[in-house]
């Protein structure tokens, strides 16, 4: 009832805004609500409501703008007006912010420009060699395959046969079937899960993770409708090194970062370099 109420509301400013608001300017017709001396205009919600969205949803996101608008609106004025003028003064804050969104802005689209994001997998594994102390794995991560099946399926002595195999040949034949009764699944690749993530597809019950690890490299668990099989083919304990390929993308990623910052450095170091060659600024001793 009271969306209803909102959604009416909303019509009726569309309908009669000429007679809501004082013609004080011909662009007033456009208005859709007023908060004191400032106004909220049609245009102003365009961008907010993507094409083909339905009558009704254009009216629900409109409506919700209007209110935090006019909320919004009536909070800053009452601030405006209980706050003394050294309250209200933001002059240096916003010109702080401005200045390091505009050098922000400026760096990014020079990254983008100028920034090599080939990193070659010899680069990669060189700083893993070299530092590999940093890499102490956080979490438990396993090397797994599992697969869920409707219970009851006829396929469950076969999945679990081929799913404890270790043969590649049977590998492809468990993916083959998987992919034909469209069951779903994961076979290990040599990609390395946290533990964590497979209990979020597995509805394993573990109260102590190294202990299930150590004795557990195939496991099944059912519920009312779905059976799960999963093998564990190997695992690293947290705290021991993390592996190469856990750690690939991370490592792409300090080492990118480590380019950027050598990259904007240069830049400043250039600029810098060259406003004193054309005297463009100086320091003053007093």
């Amino acid at each position: 009832m009271q969306r209803l109420l909102v959604i009416s509301a909303f019509l009726s400013i569309l309908l009669v805004s000429c007679k809501l608001f004082p013609d004080k300017e011909n662009n007033k017709k456009d208005a859709l609500a007023r908060v004191y001396d400032k106004y909220l205009y049609k245009d102003e919600l365009k961008s907010l409501i993507p094409q083909g969205t339905g009558a009704n949803d254009s009216i629900e996101i409109s409506t919700a703008y209007i209110n935090n608008w006019v909320r919004q609106e009536l909070l800053l004025k009452q601030a405006e007006d209980n706050l003394d003028e050294a309250n209200r003064d933001f002059s240096k804050q916003i010109e702080l912010y401005r200045n390091s969104l505009i050098i922000y802005t400026y760096e990014s689209e020079l990254v983008k420009q100028k920034l090599d994001t080939v990193v070659p997998m010899s680069e990669i594994e060189s700083y893993y060699i070299e530092n590999q102390n940093n890499f102490q794995l956080r979490e438990n991560i396993v090397l797994a395959s599992y697969v869920i099946l409707s219970k009851g399926s006829a396929l469950a002595t076969k999945i679990k046969s081929l799913l404890q195999s270790n043969r590649e040949a049977d590998k492809e034949k468990l993916q083959t079937l998987c992919q034909e009764n469209e069951a779903e699944y994961m076979i290990n690749d040599g990609t390395w899960i946290s533990f964590a993530d497979l209990t979020r597809k597995i509805p394993l019950t573990v109260d102590d993770q190294q202990e299930f690890l150590i004795k557990n490299k195939f496991y099944e668990v059912k519920d009312s409708t779905t059976l799960y099989f999963v093998a564990i083919s190997a695992y690293k304990s947290k705290e021991s090194i993390s592996p190469l390929s856990f750690e690939i993308e991370n490592i792409r990623t300090i080492l990118l970062n480590k380019r950027k910052a050598v990259l904007l450095n240069q830049m400043e170091d250039d600029l810098i370099g060259d406003a004193v060659k054309r005297n463009k600024y100086e320091i003053f001793k007093k």
